[in-house]
């Protein structure tokens, strides 16, 4: 009987040191798991992290180019207050001026004035779609030299005096 006791505690421990055998096996199943998604979890914060910082510049580069869009449709505003100011002027009388009756009047003059104006005007377009400007358009100094359409763009050395 006594030997039977002693088989039996034997077959505990070995019972025991098995179990705990396949428990250690298991946790370490379990920790080499864990250090693969780890792994994944950290590669994922780096590429987030990269991610954010291609959208922080995206976003600077967007608020530069929006404030240069802004600048440049101020400028455009102006030149088309200008225009509105050319073509509604007051003559002498203190009536609107009858660009219609003029042109009646003096059709040679208008038909020239008409013409230079819309081939101005077509160059703002061009300058405007990002056609470069020429050296005469460069160095264009004094009022008779310029492009009076847009002079902000087409002429940027000239200064109105």
């Amino acid at each position: 009987m006594f030997s039977s006791i002693k088989i039996a505690i034997v077959l505990i421990m070995l019972a025991g040191a098995g179990g705990g055998f396949m428990y250690v096996k298991g946790l370490k199943a379990d920790l080499a798991t864990s250090e693969a998604n780890n792994l994944k979890l950290e590669q994922s914060v780096e590429s987030q992290k990269a991610v954010i910082q291609q959208m922080k510049a995206d976003f600077e580069a967007i608020n530069k180019i929006k404030a240069e869009i802004e600048k440049q449709n101020v400028s455009l505003k102006k030149e088309y207050a200008a225009l509105d100011k050319k073509f509604n002027k007051i003559n002498g009388k203190g009536e609107v001026r009858d660009f219609g009756a003029l042109a009646t009047e003096k059709p040679k003059l208008i038909e020239r004035i008409t013409n230079k104006g819309s081939a101005n005007a077509n160059r703002c377009v061009e300058i405007a779609m990002g056609s470069p400007l020429t050296e005469k358009e460069k160095n264009a100094t004094k009022k008779s030299e310029i492009n009076s359409e847009c002079p902000s763009i087409a002429n940027p050395n000239y200064v109105p005096y």
